[in-house]
């Protein structure tokens, strides 16, 4: 009796044991049998995949929404092709049905930033020449004649036409040419976001980054040139208000060196002040009229070109030139150029269209050619008159 009492005992001790094997056991025959079939649906998926390809295409039947096919579309599939196509798959009578649904997309367009001439309705205002600009004015530089004028009061942002005076005052100020100015992070971008070759840590002389402002419109040089200043960016940009007033520009206002602001703005008729003292520096009319220039910046050498593909026309003589564009100001342009014989200042801010600040020139030049050309009878009688007048 004891013998068989431990017997009893010892094998109820493993009962747990087994137990657990069979379960074990269990689940695995069961997990081993999914992903047989797992396994054999997707050899067959695959099958079905190549025999449709080699079949051809396959027979589409638009789908209705009656009682009978949702009947019929129990074993339905849906298959996205795309964000905006939606196709069903089902078998109806032996046949694979393919319904596709295209979804109707409708595409919302940002609207282009208008610029402060747009929003107070210049570019409403006509004039004889057709301008795409909303202001514009001409003058003859020698007489101080009006030939053309178009909003020329109007106070707007002028973009990069800012480098104008920025170029003015670095090379007024004698400063040495060749000294070694280095781009910080100070001086990259953070109003507009603009690109720049002038990586941080490129090093130029001074004369170089007054070359590249003036003629390529080089952002990152024209900051450099106001930051190291002597006195900083600050006293810089009080030296460009207080120039303007000397000058008589009374609707000018500076707050940076480049332009990418738009509350660096001014008028026509300021302008037409700005170009006139910039033509009477020798470095400003050579480096602003320059068509191209390369630079060595560690072991590359960059090309840079005008931003005014007048200064390369045979038809042009331009003295002095700068170009201007941020979205607030639109496609801007200043110039002194000897057109039919006369010295002329043109201004044209706030142009529609990336080349029709350029086509508004070729318009004021082919109409001054045939009206106002140095000699003609209309021109020694308006000559006339102002002598009388004065």
């Amino acid at each position: 009796m004891p013998e068989a009492r431990l017997r009893r005992v010892s094998s109820q001790r493993f009962l747990p044991a087994v137990k657990f094997v069979a379960v074990a056991l269990c689940a695995t025959a069961f997990l081993l049998s999914g992903a047989q079939a797992a396994k054999k649906e997707k050899t067959s998926t695959a099958k079905t995949s190549l025999a449709k390809k080699a079949a051809g295409p396959v027979p589409v039947e638009v789908k209705r929404n009656t009682k009978s096919s949702r009947s019929v579309d129990r074993g339905e599939k849906v298959v996205r092709g795309g964000r905006n196509v939606v196709a069903s798959i089902r078998q109806k009578n032996g046949r694979t049905v393919v319904a596709v649904q295209r979804r109707s997309v409708v595409r919302v367009e940002t609207p282009a930033r208008q610029s402060f001439g747009q929003l107070a309705g210049l570019h409403g205002t006509d004039d004889v020449l057709e301008l795409k600009s909303s202001v514009a004015l001409v003058i003859d530089q020698d007489t101080h004649e009006v030939l053309f004028s178009k909003n020329d009061h109007a106070v707007l942002p002028i973009a990069s036409l800012t480098k104008l005076m920025t170029g003015l005052l670095i090379s007024e100020a004698r400063l040495p040419n060749d000294e070694l100015i280095t781009i910080t992070q100070d001086d990259v971008d953070t109003e507009k976001g603009s690109r720049s070759r002038l990586t941080v840590g490129t090093t130029l002389p001074r004369g170089e980054l007054l070359h590249l402002a003036l003629m390529s419109s080089e952002n990152r040089a024209a900051h450099a040139l106001g930051r190291t200043y002597p006195g900083g960016l600050a006293t810089f940009v009080s030296i460009m208000n207080a120039k303007a007033k000397m000058l008589g520009m009374k609707d000018t206002r500076y707050v940076e060196p480049t332009g990418l602001s738009s509350r660096n703005q001014s008028s026509a008729q300021d302008l037409a002040l700005l170009v006139n003292a910039a033509y009477s520096d020798a470095t400003v009319r050579s480096l602003s009229t320059s068509p191209e220039y390369q630079v060595e910046v560690g072991n590359r050498v960059l090309q840079f070109n005008t931003t005014n593909r007048l200064v390369k026309s045979p038809d042009w003589e331009i003295g002095v030139q700068k170009t201007g564009y941020i979205s607030e100001a639109g496609q801007c342009l200043v110039m002194q150029a000897k057109v039919a014989g006369r010295k002329l200042i043109m201004v044209f801010l706030d142009s529609a269209g990336k080349f029709s600040r350029i086509a508004d020139a070729e318009r004021v030049r082919r109409w001054v050619e045939a009206t106002h050309a140095s000699g003609s009878p209309a021109a020694a009688s308006r000559a006339a008159s102002l002598q009388v007048a004065g």
